[in-house]
């Protein structure tokens, strides 16, 4: 069983896997836009959010793929929840680097024009640790047992 954590964003979806993937290194598994929708299965959707992202991949190592995608107005109103950004207040993407290096590139890159909660710091158990939010919004944590 893999697990794999699955973002929403509003429009910003392609930039923010752009920035995971300057961060990460790797390749898209697939790209695909709300326009490549079967004509079947299209629902009606403005030419911009025809563009927008429906389901994006990226490996960030050899057990996690990052996957994501931009919410429309259509799927918020046939769920009848509105899209919220900062919602995901007590929902963390969690890493833990195997090095104290690894741990400060992640840190220092991810909370890059973002908000630092709590610099990245020893703790009371034994690990360089440290929590924020990136520019889009997506809660982190760094961890490195020391």
């Amino acid at each position: 069983m893999q697990l794999n954590h699955y973002l929403n964003f509003e429009g910003t979806t392609e930039a923010a896997f752009n920035f995971y993937k300057s961060v990460f290194g790797g390749e898209f598994l697939n790209v695909m836009r709300y326009r490549d929708l079967p004509v079947e299965n299209e629902v009606q959707l403005s030419e911009q959010d025809r563009e927008k992202i429906m389901h994006i991949s990226l490996p960030i190592n050899d057990f996690t793929v990052l996957m994501g995608s931009d919410i429309n107005d259509q799927f918020c109103a046939q769920n009848n929840t509105p899209f919220i950004v900062g919602t995901n207040h007590y929902i963390s993407i969690n890493l833990d680097a195997d090095e104290q290096a690894e741990a400060q590139r992640l840190f220092t890159a991810l909370s890059g024009n973002g908000q630092i909660e709590m610099p990245l710091q020893q703790t009371f158990w034994g690990a360089l640790y440290g929590t924020f939010s990136d520019q889009f919004g997506i809660k982190w944590m760094i961890n490195c047992q020391l």
